[in-house]
């Protein structure tokens, strides 16, 4: 957590009057892999099982996704990126595994420090990649048959690593639209009831369309 927070500050600090900066906003369809799921249970038990996650993308609370870029020369920059993907167990899932609640529906939560490389224009549009590290901030959204109640929090969930790739399209001096597909590898592990723990690695992956302001 501290290198982290000292990463995100040496970030601002990086940025200088004269550097090109955008901010962006950004939303579109995500989903997740299959992963394995490893349970403590609140009484002791030990388990694990495959879920099947779903997305439901446009379901309240929507996905989305909010980016501060420093573009340090006319290729690299470095940029601060918060993602509120989520993930539900399907119904397969719940039936086979017993649980009641199984979700992280107000957000994995998603921070990441990127660094961005953006190639010359081809034609009206430029491309870019870009990778980081970070961690999720998961809301825990969990009920075993054990429990009277589900646990519903925040928590510090575990280290996150993100890649994307897309291409921007200039609409202004200031503003231009974007597209790219984005991957988050998630190894979450978080605490449900008094005494129980779940642990899995989720990837995600996203198509997403967004805004940018350049200042």
């Amino acid at each position: 957590m501290r290198l982290i927070s000292m990463t995100f500050i040496s970030l601002i600090l990086a940025t200088t009057a004269d550097a090109e900066q955008s901010l962006s906003i950004y939303g579109g369809i995500q989903e997740a892999a299959n992963s394995n799921v490893k349970i403590t249970d609140i009484d002791g038990s030990q388990y694990n099982f495959d879920a099947i996650w779903e997305g439901n993308s446009f379901d309240a609370p929507l996905y989305y996704g909010i980016r501060y870029t420093s573009w340090q020369n006319a290729n690299f920059g470095f940029a601060i990126d918060f993602v509120h993907s989520k993930v539900y167990a399907d119904d397969a899932t719940i039936n086979a595994s017993g649980y009641d609640v199984l979700e992280f529906t107000d957000g994995i939560n998603v921070l990441t420090a990127n660094a961005l490389y953006r190639h010359k224009n081809v034609g009206a549009f430029t491309p870019y990649i870009g990778a980081g590290l970070g961690i999720a901030i998961p809301h825990v959204e969990v009920q075993s048959p054990l429990m009277n109640e589900p646990t519903l929090e925040y928590q510090y969930g575990g280290l996150a690593a993100t890649a994307l790739m897309g291409a921007s399209y200039a609409l202004t001096d200031h503003f231009s639209i974007f597209a790219e597909t984005r991957f988050d590898y998630i190894m979450l592990d978080v605490d449900f009831g008094d005494t129980g723990t779940l642990q899995t690695d989720l990837i995600t992956q996203a198509l997403n369309l967004g805004v940018s302001y350049t200042f």
